[in-house]
């Protein structure tokens, strides 16, 4: 059965490792569940969630109080096939910058515990482009679950609980691909993690686990993501998705599940793909590797989702848009790799590396590679001769070790001569804390002790004097 939101909302820390791992929705509560809000647009936030049964008029009322004087626009209620509930996003405009919001959805339940109480359901709006004050960052990417092949070593990874703790050191979130690995439930269910669950249904019961399980943090943390292979792909001892039952394949969950900041960006796209949004001193650009490029991995199976070239074109627009005396810093993830000492997207490196460097952004990181890996500032294979002392090639980092049911990845050996660290053995996250126009710092965290286990700082200048 499932867990309400109250239950879950009401743990803290590493007591959450009470959960169940897999929990059955069979029979979902009638409670609002899988709440999670993102930014969208300069002044305005995506409020998500999930019910049982369809809402006629998903709404949010919120405010700067826990009276809740304002009521939104009526939103949407939307499900697809071979999903046991409904998702409810609503669209909230014309707020003020860097403020925080009381708020409470459509079914949401009556507010009792100390955990549920009206104050504890809240979100902070966006800092305006160009606000010069020092933030951080939470980033990762292919996050399970579970940890382990066999029901002995079945566990919820410890960057939920990592993340959990460290709530209040980011602002936000960024998630580039690969969420729950609920694809691989032929493979757990052979090993016998969850029993009592057969089928195809065990996908959408380790989806909605997945989400139960982190909603602690996405009720209040703007939850940013990005599409990943894991997305595109079901349960099957196959490569080949076609086979797959419908709503299991083709990005179906993740696009709709998410409201992340499309809609305005591209005229007649709004899939969650490829998008970007401004945060303070930094410009934030979300990249699809799967699909909608020459070659792309996912293609022959999924998409497209827009028109030929309509990504790249939409890139290269969004990056010579980008005013550098505002948002000096620009950020670009994407969720495979073409530079990494495992696997190496080549498809993605011809589509997107060339505009990376023409328009000078300053930092690039990947998932898909379960390890964590801090590369030097490289561009066309050539590693920049400056290092990290204001180099004009994009540094690069891959944070794909939160962790999941497939375990670490293995770097080749000798490292390529661009790899500067690597840690195949840790389970983490990054963190980024943007100082000012000219310093950023990346650490990795190890979820499993909260240690920084690496940290390097970025010099560039950018002609300002903040």
């Amino acid at each position: 059965m499932k867990v309400s939101i109250i239950a879950v909302i009401g743990l803290a820390g590493r007591c959450l490792a009470a959960l169940p791992v897999i929990q059955d929705y069979s029979k979902p509560s009638l409670n609002a569940s899988q709440l999670r809000i993102a930014y969208n647009g300069p002044n305005g936030m995506s409020v998500a969630w999930n019910t049982p049964n369809k809402l006629w008029r998903p709404t949010v009322w919120y405010g700067r109080d826990v009276n809740f004087p304002f009521e939104s626009a009526i939103g949407t209620s939307t499900t697809f096939n071979s999903s046991t509930n409904w998702d409810n996003i609503v669209y909230i405009r014309n707020l003020l910058p860097n403020t925080k919001y009381y708020y409470r959805v459509t079914d949401q339940p009556a507010y009792e515990g100390d955990f549920n109480r009206p104050e504890n359901f809240y979100f902070v709006t966006a800092k305006e482009a160009g606000d010069h004050s020092s933030f951080s960052i939470a980033a990762f990417g292919d996050l399970g679950i579970i940890t382990g092949t066999t029901p002995e070593t079945a566990q919820i990874p410890d960057t939920f609980y990592s993340v959990f703790e460290h709530r209040s050191d980011f602002d936000f979130i960024w998630h580039s691909g690969d969420f729950g690995y609920a694809n691989d439930w032929s493979e757990e269910e052979a090993d016998g993690i969850f029993p009592n669950i057969t089928g195809s249904v065990a996908y959408t019961d380790i989806m909605n686990s997945y989400y139960d399980q982190f909603v602690n943090v996405t009720m209040n943390t703007p939850y940013m993501v990005g599409p990943g292979n894991h997305e595109a792909e079901c349960g099957v001892a196959t490569a080949n998705p076609v086979n797959c039952v419908a709503g299991q394949q083709n990005f179906t969950s993740y696009r709709h599940h998410f409201a992340m900041p499309t809609q305005d960006q591209t005229e007649g796209y709004a899939q969650n793909m490829w998008y970007s949004w401004n945060y303070g001193m930094a410009h934030f650009v979300q990249l699809n590797t799967e699909t909608d490029f020459p070659s792309a991995p996912e293609h022959v199976y999924s998409g497209p989702f827009g028109t030929s070239g309509q990504q790249i074109a939409w890139l290269e627009a969004d990056l010579v848009a980008v005013d550098r005396t505002v948002t000096p810093w620009v950020i670009v993830s994407g969720h495979r790799p073409w530079y990494s000492a495992n696997t190496n997207c080549t498809a993605c490196g011809d589509a997107f590396e060339s505009l990376m460097v023409k328009y000078n952004v300053d930092v690039v990181w990947f998932g898909h590679v379960h390890y964590y890996e801090r590369d030097t500032p490289i561009a066309n294979g050539v590693p920049d001769p400056k290092g990290l002392n204001d180099p004009t090639s994009p540094w690069y980092i891959t944070s794909g070790a939160a962790g999941n049911v497939e375990g670490h990845s293995k770097p080749i050996s000798p490292l390529p001569t661009f790899v500067e660290y690597v840690n195949s053995t840790s389970f983490g996250w990054s963190m980024w804390t943007f100082h000012n126009s000219s310093s950023l710092t990346h650490q990795f965290i190890s979820s499993e002790t909260n240690e920084i286990m690496d940290e390097a700082t970025l010099y560039k200048n950018h002609g300002l004097k903040w």
